[in-house]
């Protein structure tokens, strides 16, 4: 922090920051468990050094850095539960550290501090906010033992614990600390897994998605959350090209089993939009004439940054067999307005809508507003996270062509995904039990077949 910064932050003298070890009053308890990991992240060693008194008074074990590169390293080999977070820091600031931790995935609390004024901090903490950090209440300098509490105490009050506004976790993340996604690249670390999609007219698989893994020596599976950065991150391209590249050699693998379902990708706008990207796809793609061809998912933010560029490349890889789906639709942005000027040929019903649907009648209305408006516009839709057999039965009487999710199949390894589409019948066990569960249920099926060949009849 330069000298100006320090003028006009206020002098923090010895008797100010101490009284940061008394409370004005008696603090709110915090219900942050103790041992709990924290990095403090301050150019000054006095604050550093009060902020970590007040921390251990609760119960943290914390850790101090001066800049952000000795706290990013740290952080790839243990991630703690909590930063406080200084806005100046000499070279670097709390928004390029912001950054970083969207990139990281970051599922910690964020505790700014700084003498900055309060609309300063307020702006920091939307930005952390609008990217997916669990932003805690800001604390101004100077500042005493009860401001710190109270921040912590009011961050882990809502569920007794501190708030996450990131996604579900995956079943597979266990907590694996950050793995570099470059490392893994050349490691040879990343693999595909694959989730089965099972049409609802016949429950049978009818395609999969391909969703990243890596096979770390030590670790073992990671989950994405764990190794994926920031989606307009350059990482993407080389990350992309080794999923394009990997999907289409399973296929080839699975095809020679006798099971060529179509399979779906992920893909960030940005890379879809690079001139290489249909040139891989067009070099990539399997020439057997019974290649069903490739559904690549983009998200529906992502499409409503540029509907007509995304028009643009729809069309030209429409050319090789290869379509857009719109992933993670029915979230707080979805805009049923922009649904027909997209141009995909399936809607994916994000799963913070499709969970316990049958119960929420807010979530069926938006499923159904969604599926009705997706038939009239000729797009079949999937529903995501399905895992239980009464919102399998409301998805059914609403139309939906296909789901995904726990209640038919989690994600699997190519070898265990081919011998599970070999191994299953149409009459299988858990098919006839779920048959059985849902007797009763409308006969009513929506037109039309879903993407790619039921196997495994």
């Amino acid at each position: 922090m330069s000298n100006s910064q320090r003028s006009e932050a206020g002098p923090h003298s010895t008797d100010q920051l101490a009284a940061g070890q008394q409370a004005a009053g008696k603090p709110e308890e915090s219900k942050w468990a103790a041992g709990q990991l924290a990095y403090v992240l301050d150019d000054e060693p006095q604050v550093r050094a009060i902020v970590r008194k007040i921390l251990a008074s609760i119960g943290f074990l914390s850790q101090e850095f001066t800049g952000p590169v000795a706290l990013f390293a740290e952080m790839k080999k243990t991630s703690p539960e909590l930063i406080v977070l200084d806005l100046a820091l000499g070279q670097s600031d709390a928004v390029e550290v912001i950054r970083y931790l969207e990139t990281f995935r970051y599922k910690g609390g964020v505790l700014l501090i700084s003498g900055r004024d309060y609309a300063t901090l307020s702006d920091i903490q939307r930005i952390g906010e609008q990217r997916g950090l669990t932003m805690l209440p800001p604390v101004q300098k100077p500042f005493r033992a009860a401001d710190i509490k109270n921040s912590l105490a009011a961050a882990a009050a809502h569920e007794g614990q501190p708030p996450s506004k990131g996604p579900a976790p995956d079943p597979s993340d266990k907590g694996e600390a950050w793995i570099d996604p470059v490392e893994a690249l050349q490691n040879r670390w990343l693999t595909l897994w694959y989730q089965a999609k099972i049409d609802l007219k016949s429950l049978t698989v009818c395609g999969a998605e391909a969703l990243l893994r890596a096979r770390h020596p030590e670790r073992g599976i990671v989950s994405p959350t764990n190794f994926l950065p920031a989606r307009n991150s350059g990482v993407y391209q080389p990350l992309t090209k080794f999923v394009v590249l990997q999907a289409m050699a399973d296929w080839e693998n699975f095809a020679a089993q006798g099971q060529p379902l179509k399979l779906s990708i992920n893909v960030p706008l940005a890379t879809l939009q690079l001139p290489s990207f249909v040139e891989l796809i067009r070099n990539a793609r399997p020439k057997r004439p019974n290649f069903p061809g490739l559904i690549i998912e983009v998200t529906e933010g992502e499409m409503l940054l540029d509907p007509s560029g995304i028009r643009e490349i729809a069309t030209q890889l429409k050319l090789y067999n290869v379509a857009l789906a719109i992933d993670d639709f029915g979230g707080a942005r979805s805009s049923l307005a922009w649904l027909r000027d997209l141009p995909c040929v399936e809607l994916n019903l994000d799963r913070g809508c499709v969970s316990g649907c049958a119960a929420d009648s807010a979530k069926q209305l938006v499923c159904a507003a969604a599926i009705e408006l997706a038939h009239g516009f000729g797009l079949t839709v999937c529903a995501k996270g399905v895992e239980n057999v009464e919102d399998l039965r409301t998805l059914i009487d609403l139309g939906c062509h296909s789901v995904q999710g726990f209640l038919f199949a989690k994600p699997l390894d190519p070898v265990s995904f081919v011998t599970m589409l070999i191994g299953r019948s149409a009459e299988s066990a858990r098919q006839a039990g779920i048959r059985a569960a849902m007797r009763g249920v409308s006969s009513s099926r929506p037109d039309g077949e879903a993407d790619g060949s039921a196997i495994g009849r």
